[in-house]
C-alpha cells in the first residue's frame, strides 16, 4: 500500500517502513505524528484520488531525527559594475519513518 502526501508544500509518494527527510516539523525525537494531508492511497489494484484529501486517511510517522542539509551556495554577480554577493543557506529538515497508512 502507498499513498501520496503533503507536508512542508512538497508532495511524498511513501510506503510503510520507508524513511525520508521531510521539511522541519515540531516534534520530539521519538515522538509519533499523524499526517491527515492524503491525495491518494493505492494498494495495486484499486487507486483512490482525493478532491483534494482523501476523506478519513491518515498516515501516521515516527520522528527519527532534526538536522540541517548541506550549504547551498548562493553568488549573485554583475559583471563590469564590482558587484558580487555571496551567501550561503542550510535547510532544516526532520526525519520520519512511516509507521502506517490507514483509509
Amino acid at each position: 500500500m502507498y499513498a501520496v502526501i503533503v507536508t512542508g508544500g512538497k508532495q511524498y509518494r511513501v510506503m510503510k517502513g520507508e524513511t525520508l527527510r521531510v521539511e522541519k516539523l515540531d516534534a520530539e525525537p521519538g515522538s509519533s505524528i499523524e499526517i491527515d494531508e492524503v491525495l491518494l492511497l493505492g494498494d495495486g489494484e484499486k487507486v483512490t484520488v482525493g478532491s483534494p484529501k482523501v476523506a478519513g486517511a491518515k498516515v501516521t510517522a515516527t520522528v527519527k531525527a532534526h538536522g540541517r542539509l548541506d550549504k547551498v551556495r548562493i553568488i549573485k554577480f554583475r559583471r563590469r559594475k564590482h558587484h558580487r554577493k555571496q551567501m550561503g543557506h542550510r535547510q532544516h529538515y526532520t526525519e520520519i519513518e512511516i509507521t502506517g497508512i490507514a483509509g
